[in-house]
């Protein structure tokens, strides 16, 4: 089983007895020079009294053990708490021994919950997307890979039907559905028809209106105390809001039929054991609001749980608010061009694989900028050109130059051991981790490889049973885990000599820092993909 910070933390409380969570884990290096773990002296005060910790509690601590455990070195009292330090030599050997288990998230050994995931901005064109809109199609896309990738049944509604929506999110390396068939709206129309009131005073209906829903009743019974707008008194039903509670009915209906995951149905596949997620912007929301009411007033089998995730506005410093996402794509587009041609001396607009190389980078820069920030934050976007330059170290394209350093770095070990100048990788479990001791290494391996899985868990937690209507996501994590992963890799990179100099003597040190990059490598490609970035070999 693989060594895990939630684990140990879990062990490391439990051994003090009865009471709350009082241990945390460091991770800057300042603190890290001296310790892994604290237990601040405030926090063990309020459960122990002005007594010091038990002798007998420190030596469980030093002896702990269980399953993900990590091995403890020592335990002692110190003046900022009782601080712990890991037998880090172990842990090295535990974690890079088995690499591709902390490099994945963990799997459940069930398949998770049902999750319909509706993003309405994916029913227009892409002409017509607003930024905050396209930060929504942003955040949904990465919370269904990253839910996906924990075994959690996906369906992904709207298909989009527009013709040039497709190529624009295939340009945005957005993977959704495309549009086959319209679903029936027959059954929903006559219970619209059943339920509309008489018309007042008149009133025109705009052409594909059939009439008004009251939804008063429903927001008195189930609106009001989960956070509905109280304002929400009636529904316009048209002929195109009927077509989008029929597809997300079909979504939910239709569900043994998904295939997304090749897994078949859950064992409670009824409508109450479906979460249906809108992802809206906050511009939506009030709509939105509109039609999960309409959908419980016209169809019984509308599932319980309908939550909202609200992407906050996006503000753009010194530009009009007028600039859609097209338009963003295509300057990110072009000032990633720019910067290439005075990086390198001369225009690569013409190249096909450097052409490649300018659309990920584009659209890396998009998905970093947009989805850094809680989602439910507003966010402030910068258009200089600074926010596309490999020296900012907060940016897309910070991150894609680490990881085309990375490819370097093991492209010129092969060389060399092609040359004859290193030999070939020996085998892991012969490898000599007690010669990683610079701390820039135990920094990678205690932030980054070994905390990885557990972040991925938190990327793709709903909070299913929270009551209310609005819920958060926690989508902002691995944007900025990759950018703090790349921040230590490149300060480490740029101090310690990785590939010395072909010595037999040397090699034992540089073969274990090799199995750390390579660690590391795997957990930055693990990173990528789940918002949908390939590496990049150069940049």
């Amino acid at each position: 089983m693989r060594l895990g910070v939630e684990e140990t933390l879990g062990a490391l409380n439990a051994a003090l007895g009865p009471g709350g969570p009082v241990w945390f884990k460091e991770t800057r290096a300042r603190h890290l020079r001296v310790r892994d773990f604290l237990a601040p002296r405030r926090a063990l005060q309020a459960r122990f009294g002005d007594d010091q910790v038990p002798e007998r509690v420190v030596h469980a601590i030093v002896g702990l053990q269980g399953p993900g455990v990590a091995p403890v070195l020592s335990c002692a009292p110190t003046p900022a708490g009782l601080a712990l330090q890991l037998r880090r030599s172990a842990v090295f050997e535990r974690v890079l021994g088995a690499v591709a288990a902390y490099a994945a998230p963990t799997v459940p050994a069930a398949p998770g919950p049902r999750v319909v995931l509706h993003c309405p901005a994916l029913r227009g064109s892409p002409c017509a997307l607003r930024l905050s809109q396209l930060r929504a199609v942003l955040v949904a896309d990465h919370l269904a890979r990253a839910l996906h990738a924990h075994r959690v049944s996906v369906r992904l509604v709207p298909a989009v039907r527009d013709p040039h929506m497709p190529t624009f999110l295939q340009q945005l390396r957005v993977d959704w559905p495309a549009a086959s068939e319209r679903a029936a709206t027959e059954a929903l129309r006559s219970r619209a028809l059943a339920e509309l009131t008489p018309a007042r005073n008149a009133e025109a209906l705009p052409s594909g209106a059939l009439g008004r829903v009251c939804l008063k009743e429903l927001v008195d019974e189930r609106g009001r105390t989960t956070g509905y707008d109280p304002n929400l008194d009636s529904c316009l039903v048209t002929e195109d809001l009927l077509a989008v509670l029929a597809e997300l009915q079909q979504a939910v209906q239709d569900w043994a039929e998904d295939s997304s995951l090749g897994l078949a149905a859950a064992p409670d596949a009824g409508t109450d054991s479906c979460m249906v997620v809108h992802v809206v912007s906050c511009e939506e929301d009030f709509q939105q609001q509109k039609l999960d009411l309409l959908w419980w007033k016209l169809d019984d089998q509308a599932p319980l749980r309908q939550k909202h995730l609200v992407c906050g506005p996006v503000k753009v410093a010194g530009a009009p608010g007028t600039l859609t996402a097209p338009e963003y794509y295509e300057l990110r587009h072009a000032q990633v061009c720019k910067a290439s041609a005075l990086k390198h001396g001369r225009d690569l607009a013409q190249d096909p694989a450097w052409m490649e190389i300018f659309r990920v980078l584009s659209v890396a820069t998009i998905k970093f900028e947009m989805l850094s920030t809680a989602p439910q934050s507003q966010l402030l976007l910068a258009l200089a050109d600074s926010s596309i330059s490999t020296k900012g170290t907060k940016s897309g394209t910070f991150v894609m130059y680490n990881c085309a350093r990375l490819a370097t770095l093991f492209e010129s070990y092969k060389c060399s051991v092609e040359q004859g100048l290193y030999p070939t990788f020996p085998p892991v479990s012969s490898l000599d981790f007690s010669l990683l001791h610079d701390e820039g290494e135990w920094l990678l391996l205690f932030n980054s490889v070994l905390p990885f899985p557990d972040l991925l868990g938190h990327t793709a937690a709903l909070p299913r049973t929270a009551p209310g209507l609005h819920i958060t996501a926690r989508t902002e994590m691995v944007c900025k885990f990759l950018v703090q992963l790349s921040m230590d890799f490149s300060s480490y990179y740029n101090r310690v000599h990785i590939l010395g100099e072909p010595r037999p003597h040397l090699f034992g040190q540089m073969f274990a820092r090799l199995q750390l990059l390579r660690a590391v490598r795997e957990v930055l490609h693990t990173g990528l993909a789940m918002l949908g970035l390939p590496p990049l070999s150069h940049i």
